[in-house]
């Protein structure tokens, strides 16, 4: 025994050893990016939007050099279109302003006040004895398997596992559940014992066909509750012995479909495509936070070793530099990479108090902005873009800006909305906060290598102070309805508070009946966090907060910072004084550690829910020409064409058409030539954003396009929002 425990010991050394050593890292002295790059960053920072033209007077020459006045100018104010001034605005500006921050500081006092008392009244009446024991043994796991196993025996104890057994849970319809399981299982049997001749025979009432239609019922997002967070927040791991019956049964007859050899490979595709756009898609967030953001490695290497690692991957400020790394490196490079030797190639903070107290006096920007290009350009392996990422690895990656002036949408760069952008732009754009890190201009890749401005020149900033996690954008891009949020943010991770659990972390007191804290301290909790938001939004909505930077800092706290699954690791005070300080190796580690053993109690709810989505993602690239050598046609194009039909059908005009007329209106039109369609309407419109034109090949083809059959109804489908202006 000792022999064997001096070898496990001196096999963990050694592996220690390796995770330090930098050389270990793949590419750690390559350098990707080219000094050319760099100085076309550079220029375009320079450059100025509009050439400033001088002159003492209309007739004075151009150019002279004119003698400044002394007087310092005015801090910009609001307009008079932003804010409706008037003599009571003017009067009680700023007794509201000081009354209302006042009160909003009691309330945060409270708040925190009202946090201890929870943490007090749980450590002194709900984690005593073997159950304090147990929780101990689940906070000390150095791995996946061992916290399960602390898990399963504190599931135990607290009889966790009869409520697992019962079927019957408010929270979602068992019924429904239990006579579908069985139904899937009964005809998975059937269609696995009859053959291809059986089903010729049987013509269209095959169990294969009964089977696919009563998949094409049931896989959809939170089909009947079945995906209710609450369904895994009474356990510390698994959820209801149906529940867990349901998803491998939904996982088993969705993999029979896609081997069974009597299906072409276009009608699986069609299949698992309608399917896809039912149950939608996961993505992983990873929050801003400056360098709380290190955390996310945690994270990202806990659900790598389970292998539920979802494709779309959206960063925002610190996120984004985590998320660049993610979606630049295979699984394989991850996998050497998320050690703590990699603190050695975070050099964002390098520079003495001198060099940037300096720089930040005369700019307003403690980082200069070329450095952190030379720095960030190795997380994102050099120029990459965001259409040669996702051609690497296969991963989709966000990234979250706001543009620098305060009334312009946010944009969510990606493959699609962005594909020749280059990365380390983007993840500079999102993390530059006012004061820390001047705005940027995003650069794109042209086709012979270079690097030049992106979007006419226009300068962006910090994607956490709008959209820290951009769910909405998500969803409209990629059909994301599954949302794992990793969320670091220093200033609202103390309100994140679960007061009835959540999914791997159980109430324990009333075993699992009752509220954290008791009834009284979720009530306090609940109603001065609520109290906190309402002023807030009164000294936003009133435009009582001043804007420093130009900035309008209420989002900050505003915003929404959850997801479907929120990912919150437990953060020390030294943290808060490191904030804008690189990791060294030991720091990293308890970092990584952290991000782990926060993210385990999430995997099995995450795994149940990316069996499905893996299957059907093998199932959607199953696809490929048919008889005709034609793609199979998108549904949701199919869709947006159809509904363009139907609102032309639906004009006034409409009404006095010829049979004829009704009737070209009505041909259904090929699913090559609508997909045309859109493709060459993305096209003109990348095109505007670029700042290019299009080849003269290019125009030829869409007036040809455009000039083919009645061009009114033509184009009413290529265009059905102009259509309804």
């Amino acid at each position: 025994m000792s022999t064997n425990g001096s070898k496990a010991e001196v096999e963990a050394k050694a592996s220690s050893t390796d995770a330090y050593d930098p050389h270990d890292l793949p590419d750690y002295d390559t350098d990707f990016i080219q000094r050319s790059d760099l100085e076309s960053f550079a220029e375009a920072l320079t450059a100025p939007t509009t050439e400033p033209v001088t002159a003492l007077n209309d007739w004075g020459p151009i150019r002279q050099r004119v003698k400044r006045s002394r007087t310092r100018r005015k801090a910009t104010k609001r307009s008079k279109d932003e804010t409706r001034e008037g003599f009571v605005y003017t009067l009680l500006y700023y007794p509201l302003l000081f009354g209302v921050s006042g009160w909003i500081v009691f309330l945060f006092i409270v708040y925190n006040l009202t946090r201890f008392y929870i943490y007090a009244y749980e450590h002194l009446f709900s984690w005593q004895g073997r159950r304090q024991r147990l929780r101990r043994q689940l906070q000390r796991a150095g791995n996946y398997d061992e916290w399960q196993e602390a898990a399963h025996r504190l599931d135990e104890y607290l009889g966790n596992d009869e409520w697992k057994r019962s079927d019957p849970y408010s929270y979602y319809n068992h019924q429904t559940v239990k006579r579908v399981t069985a139904q899937l299982a009964d005809l998975h049997r059937k269609a696995s014992a009859e053959s291809a001749k059986t089903r010729d025979v049987s013509g269209g009432g095959s169990a294969l066909d009964e089977l696919k239609s009563l998949l094409e019922s049931c896989v959809k997002n939170n089909f009947v509750g079945v995906e209710n967070p609450r369904l895994y927040s009474e356990t510390y791991v698994g959820t209801k012995d149906l529940i867990q019956t349901f998803v491998d049964q939904v996982e088993q007859s969705l993999r029979f479909i896609l081997d069974c050899e009597d299906i072409s490979d276009n009608e699986k595709v069609s299949f698992f495509r309608h399917l896809e756009l039912n149950y939608g898609r996961a993505a992983l967030c990873l929050s801003g936070g400056a360098t709380f953001a290190y955390y996310h490695f945690g994270v990202i290497k806990a659900l790598l070793d389970a292998g539920e690692l979802p494709e779309i991957i959206c960063g925002t400020s610190g996120g984004a530099l985590v998320a660049a790394l993610v979606a630049t490196r295979t699984d394989e490079e991850l996998k050497q990479l998320l050690v703590p030797a990699l603190a050695h190639r975070i050099r964002a903070c390098h520079e003495g108090i001198t060099t940037w107290a300096r720089r930040w006096w005369r700019t307003g920007a403690r980082f200069d902005s070329v450095d952190w290009a030379l720095q960030c350009s190795w997380f994102s392996r050099g120029s990459m873009t965001f259409r040669e990422a996702y051609e690497r690895t296969g991963r989709i990656l966000n990234v979250s800006c706001v543009p620098s002036d305060p009334h312009s949408p946010t944009i969510l760069n990606n493959h699609i909305t962005s594909p020749d952008c280059v990365i380390w732009s983007a993840v500079l754009a999102s993390a530059a906060v006012p004061g820390i890190l001047n705005p940027i201009v995003l650069m794109r890749k042209t086709k012979d290598g270079t690097i030049v401005p992106y979007s006419f020149g226009n300068k962006w900033k910090d994607g956490s102070l709008r959209t820290d996690i951009p769910l909405k954008a998500l969803n409209i891009h990629f059909n994301v309805n599954f949302s794992i949020v990793s969320q670091v943010n220093p200033h609202i991770n103390l309100f994140f508070f679960s007061p009835r659990g959540s999914p791997g972390r159980p109430v324990t007191h009333r075993k699992g009946r009752g509220w954290r804290g008791g009834f009284l301290g979720s009530t306090i909790e609940t109603s001065v966090k609520l109290d906190l938001q309402k002023y807030l939004k009164i000294l936003r909505h009133l435009e009582l907060l001043p804007r420093i930077y130009g900035q309008d800092w209420s989002e900050l706290w505003l915003q929404r910072f959850s997801g479907t699954v929120t990912i919150w690791p437990k953060t020390v005070i030294s943290d808060f004084w490191n904030i804008l300080s690189d990791p060294g190796p030991q720091r990293l580690e308890r970092m990584l550690t952290v991000g782990q053993r926060s993210c385990w109690p999430q995997i099995r709810f995450i795994s149940n829910r990316m069996k499905i989505e893996r299957v059907i993602l093998e199932g959607l690239r199953k696809g490929g020409p048919d008889e005709h050598h034609q793609l199979v046609p998108n549904p949701v194009h199919e869709q947006q064409a159809q509904e363009a039909l139907l609102r032309a059908r639906r004009r006034p005009v409409d009404r006095d058409l010829s049979p004829s007329d009704e009737n070209h209106l009505s041909a259904p039109r090929s699913p090559a030539r609508r997909q045309s369609t859109i493709i060459e309407e993305l096209t003109r419109q990348a095109s505007v954003l670029w700042n290019s034109e299009a080849t003269e090949e290019e125009e030829n083809s869409i007036s040809t396009d455009e000039g083919e059959g009645d061009s009114d109804d033509d184009m009413m489908v290529q265009s059905p929002m102009a259509m309804e202006e």
